[in-house]
C-alpha cells in the first residue's frame, strides 16, 4: 500500500502522511467492510481515494509508481524500460504537470478507466483522455531528448 501512495506523492515523507491518513480512515471505517473476501480491493481503493484527496489539496504546490507498467503498455515505446533505471523513469514522469502523472498514473498503474478517472477527479472523460495523451508525448520528447526514442524503432 505504500507503494500506491508514493505514486500519488512526490516525497517519500508525504507518501507516509497518505498511508498513516489512508490506514486510520481505514481501521475507523472497517465496521463498513460487507464483503470480507474483498478486504484488498476495499483497502487499495480507500488508499487511492485518501492518496487523490490529498493531491487535490496540495495541488497547487509542485508536484511515484511501478512506472515500467506505463513503458510496457505504450506500444511505441518496447525495451526502453530497459535502457533506463527505475529512477530515471521516476524523475521524467515527477517532471510532468500534476494531472498528467495523476491520470497516466491512475490509467496505467491503478488500471482505472478514463470514466472512473473522471469520476474520481471531478473533470470530464475527455479531459482524462487528453491529459494521458499529453503525458504520453511528454514521455516521448523526454526519451528522444535522451536519446532512447530511436531504440524502439
Amino acid at each position: 500500500m505504500m507503494g500506491i501512495c508514493r505514486r500519488y506523492t512526490r516525497t517519500v515523507a508525504e507518501a507516509e502522511d497518505v498511508f498513516q491518513e489512508a490506514f486510520l480512515k481505514i481501521f475507523q471505517n472497517i465496521g463498513s467492510l460487507q464483503n470480507p473476501e474483498s478486504v484488498v480491493y476495499w483497502v487499495k481503493s480507500a488508499v487511492v481515494r485518501t492518496a487523490i484527496d490529498y493531491y487535490r489539496q496540495h495541488q497547487h504546490e509542485s508536484e511515484q509508481v511501478n512506472y515500467e507498467a506505463i513503458l510496457e503498455d505504450w506500444s511505441e515505446t518496447p525495451n526502453v524500460y530497459d535502457q533506463l533505471t527505475q529512477e530515471e523513469v521516476l524523475n521524467i514522469i515527477n517532471q510532468m504537470p500534476n494531472g498528467y502523472r495523476l491520470v497516466a498514473n491512475l490509467y496505467y498503474i491503478d488500471g482505472y478507466t478514463h470514466r472512473e478517472i473522471a469520476e474520481m477527479l471531478g473533470i470530464a472523460e475527455g479531459t482524462s483522455k487528453s491529459q494521458l495523451a499529453r503525458a504520453r508525448e511528454i514521455l516521448k520528447q523526454k526519451l528522444k531528448a535522451m536519446g532512447l526514442w530511436a531504440i524502439t524503432l
